[in-house]
């Protein structure tokens, strides 16, 4: 088989299964609006928990720091791209969230995958959620050691898994806060207390929880009280940014910085982005008005939709699925949206399980009454196509 023959092959079978992605370009969006090809839509498809991607105090921040540092590291943190402000903002990250240590990381698929690969050898077991993200999942199958993995959600089904026979070796319980795709939280209490009773560590993402769960938006451990060994917080999300950090012991912190590939061999987030996540970190510190107004939005939301009858997930979260099944619906009903002026995004397998197929509905602080009521009468006329 040839190269091309393997790759016409591959693309060919995504078309056929209605699972081809495509990108769209976009002039202008925030997380309430996106403007494509010159006509501006409501945007429900965005990760902007908070609406601060676009906040006037952070984008003053990054042009200060701009002027100050450059728009670049210059290097590794390794090398020369560890600045006095990376090193403030690990801190303020650290004593935020109650942990020893903070490294920052240039993404959160980054900081997963390090995490993952640098900590885990032949002989020892991670135990993942079924439905975890794609970088934890990729790096555990990737590692030498062994992956099973339980019933989303369930750990009961986590507590089969550390019965069965298997050698001797660390353990590694892997999951999600809020998970991406089905906005439901994870039963953190329950799994750090079976991590603990086998002598192993908990590894938590809570990309979608940190700014808007919480004390002060301090994420998903903080508001079930559980504090694992491995706390992933990522900045793309309510951050309105870019970005990652990995919260941990001091030792894990050094060893990281000696193993973690991921962190040794790329060059350091600009500086002066980092003074825009200490902005952005103010405003979540002091966004309790964001969060009153992102629930409001969430409630109006889900009274609205089960008045309409649709098979809304039972999500407390901005994350609201609605699962369709098939992908080519999936698809259609996601342009059925677009034509009435709401921009939702149509989630299709491999990224869902098989006949999982759904609209991926996100909700802002940004968004207004208005807003969301338009939405419910565009998924009214959707549905009744």
């Amino acid at each position: 088989m040839s190269w091309q023959h393997r790759i016409s092959q591959a693309l060919n079978t995504r078309r056929e299964k209605g699972q081809f992605r495509q990108r769209q370009v976009n002039q202008r969006g925030d997380a309430r609006t996106l403007q494509v090809d010159g006509r501006q839509y409501l945007n429900f498809a965005a990760n902007d928990y908070l609406g601060l991607s676009h906040d006037p105090r952070i984008v003053s921040a990054w042009q200060k720091g701009a002027r100050r540092y450059g728009v670049g590291a210059g290097g590794s943190g390794h090398v020369t791209g560890y600045s006095a402000v990376h090193d403030e903002f690990e801190q303020q990250l650290a004593d935020w969230l109650g942990y020893p240590r903070a490294l920052l990381f240039i993404s959160g698929f980054a900081a997963n995958q390090a995490i993952i690969a640098a900590m885990l050898g032949k002989g020892d077991h991670i135990f993942a959620d079924k439905l975890a993200h794609a970088s934890l999942l990729e790096a555990a199958a990737l590692s030498p050691a062994t992956l099973r993995r339980f019933a989303h959600n369930q750990p009961d089904s986590l507590v089969k898994l550390f019965h069965s026979p298997q050698d001797d070796g660390e353990k590694l319980v892997v999951t999600e806060g809020v998970f991406s795709m089905d906005g439901d939280c994870a039963p953190l209490v329950e799994l750090h207390q079976l991590a603990q009773h086998h002598d192993g560590w908990l590894l938590v993402d809570d990309a979608h929880g940190i700014g808007v769960t919480g004390e002060q938006g301090r994420g998903s451990c903080w508001q079930q009280r559980v504090k694992p060994e491995l706390l992933v917080v990522t900045f793309g999300k309510a951050f309105g940014l870019s970005g990652a950090a990995v919260l941990c012991g001091v030792d894990s912190a050094d060893y990281l910085l000696q193993f973690a590939r991921h962190l040794i061999y790329s060059t350091a987030m600009p500086p002066a982005q980092v003074c825009a996540l200490q902005a952005s970190l103010s405003c979540i510190q002091q966004g309790d008005e964001l969060r009153e107004r992102l629930q409001g939005n969430i409630a109006q939301f889900r009274r609205g939709a089960g008045q309409l009858g649709l098979a809304i997930q039972p999500s407390s979260t901005a994350i609201q699925p609605l699962i369709v099944g098939e992908e080519n619906h999936a698809l259609r009903l996601a342009e059925v949206l677009r034509l009435q002026g709401c921009w939702v995004t149509a989630i299709r397998p491999p990224t869902v399980p098989p006949g999982t197929a759904r609209l991926r509905i996100t909700l802002s602080a940004a968004h207004r009454q208005e807003d969301i009521a338009r939405l419910l009468e565009a998924l009214h006329e959707a549905n009744r196509r």
